[in-house]
């Protein structure tokens, strides 16, 4: 089972508190794929909204494909998700809490087929961005002592 990475969201990390995550399968044309495999793709503002027992990609760019011509798709418009009715209902049923909300954290391909990884996440303040880097540097930090401890022996 290979995974290529073909985009991610690294800003959802830093923007939000990311507390489950699930796989989806997504309704694509074929330039779509063909650009995507070309790593043309951004994740950066989207988000997943769940119509009418659907879920539905937003704001994720994929370039035109650079040989698709009269073929080429809409690089912004609204893709659909594939998920199973009862992930539909539970994803559902945890976004409709206060503060949460489904953001794609990357798209890869995975057995010949393009995924996205889901991730339900709840909003950080200025203060929590603040912590996170905090405690990113200290771990950074103690690595680096720990790696020099373990040299010098």
């Amino acid at each position: 089972m290979e995974e290529k990475l073909l985009c991610q969201n690294k800003k959802a990390y830093h923007d939000y508190f990311i507390e489950d995550t699930c796989e989806a399968g997504i309704a694509l044309v074929g330039t779509e794929v063909k650009s995507l495999r070309l790593g043309k793709g951004n994740l950066k503002d989207s988000y997943v909204q769940i119509e009418e027992g659907e879920a539905f990609l937003h704001h994720t760019h994929i370039s035109p494909y650079p040989f698709g011509h009269q073929f080429n798709h809409d690089p912004e418009r609204v893709r659909k998700l594939l998920l199973h009715k009862r992930e539909i209902r539970r994803l559902m049923g945890k976004t409709q809490e206060r503060g949460y909300t489904l953001v794609p954290l990357k798209m890869y391909l995975k057995n010949g087929k393009i995924k996205v990884q889901l991730g339900l996440a709840k909003g950080k303040t200025g203060v929590d961005k603040r912590e996170t880097l905090k405690k990113r540097a200290a771990d950074r930090e103690i690595e680096r002592v720990m790696k020099d401890a373990k040299g010098r022996r």
